[in-house]
């Protein structure tokens, strides 16, 4: 047996108002539609829904039941209307974003907790990956964006980058380490060192092998490899062990006990940015979100 939403959801309507003409005035309906709603809906449940014998519209224990069910429905219904006005103006939904590891840390959370708490109504789901993990995701629209360098865009790829902030890989170590008190630092001070280096599969990794390549380091001793912000971290501050890191990014990360070289090279230039794709159009909560950004 099929019951038409509408019609119990009018019936509720009669309830609140007391009278058909009353509830007939708040729908925007003519009373003899109402009524015929009405007896259409008692013919579905087979029982009268109304005390007939009352000049006023008084309910039967099932049309205040159903009523009940009726308030459910618009309710329901409001809930909807509002749920898409929100998301229409990019203040409700589900933004699934993916992010290599250490731009997901502080960098990446502090805008996402800022976007959220001025939209409670919003969630954000954060998926953090390597290059060609991320790089699928984004593919198979399993995120909507990648915040990330632009490098992640390869030649082929379908995706568009919007630019964030200018950052630079730098070399880490402790301070008091032997490499700050010189005034220089050739390549052949690298060439001794060993290193932390970042997992074979990250930009990073690559970004750096790239610029000690062209520095012209032929070798590089790695002593602990790993993807693990937090364990370069660590192991640096109780070593003479150097590694890379992106300095605005890793900034809020630092304390007194770990400093950046002054070493620079063209290819530690890294760009960060929002990666889309291309073919597909924005939703408002994507637009916010990148807006908020730029902004930041």
């Amino acid at each position: 047996m099929y019951i038409d939403p509408r019609h119990l959801a009018q019936l509720s309507l009669i309830v609140e108002a007391g009278s058909f003409q009353a509830a007939a005035d708040r729908i925007g309906i003519t009373q003899p539609a109402l009524s015929r709603n009405m007896k259409t809906l008692e013919d579905r449940v087979g029982i009268p829904l109304f005390d007939r014998t009352s000049r006023k519209a008084e309910p039967t224990d099932l049309g205040l039941k159903l009523a009940q069910a009726g308030i459910s429905i618009r309710t329901a219904e409001e809930q909807a209307r509002n749920l898409s006005k929100l998301a229409a103006e990019g203040t409700a939904g589900t933004l699934r974003i993916g992010a290599p590891p250490i731009i997901a840390g502080h960098f990446l959370t502090s805008r996402i907790t800022r976007f959220i708490v001025d939209r409670p109504h919003c969630k954000v789901d954060l998926r953090v990956g390597l290059v060609h993990e991320l790089r699928e995701m984004l593919e198979r629209a399993q995120v909507d964006m990648i915040i990330g360098p632009r490098d992640f865009i390869d030649r082929s790829s379908q995706s568009t980058f919007t630019h964030l902030v200018d950052d630079r890989v730098g070399i880490l170590c402790r301070n008091g380490h032997a490499l700050h008190s010189l005034k220089t630092i050739k390549s052949a001070d690298l060439q001794h060192q060993r290193w932390v280096s970042h997992s074979r599969g990250s930009m990073l990794r690559h970004q750096t092998e790239g610029a000690l390549i062209a520095m012209g380091l032929d070798r590089i001793d790695i002593a602990v490899e790993t993807d693990s912000i937090r364990s370069v971290m660590e192991i640096l501050q109780s070593t003479d062990f150097i590694s890379t890191m992106p300095m605005k990014t890793t900034a809020a990360y630092l304390g007194d006990d770990l400093a950046f070289l002054k070493l620079d090279h063209p290819q530690f230039h890294r760009p960060i940015g929002i990666i889309s794709r291309n073919n597909e159009s924005s939703s408002p909560i994507h637009n916010e979100f990148q807006q908020l950004c730029l902004q930041y």
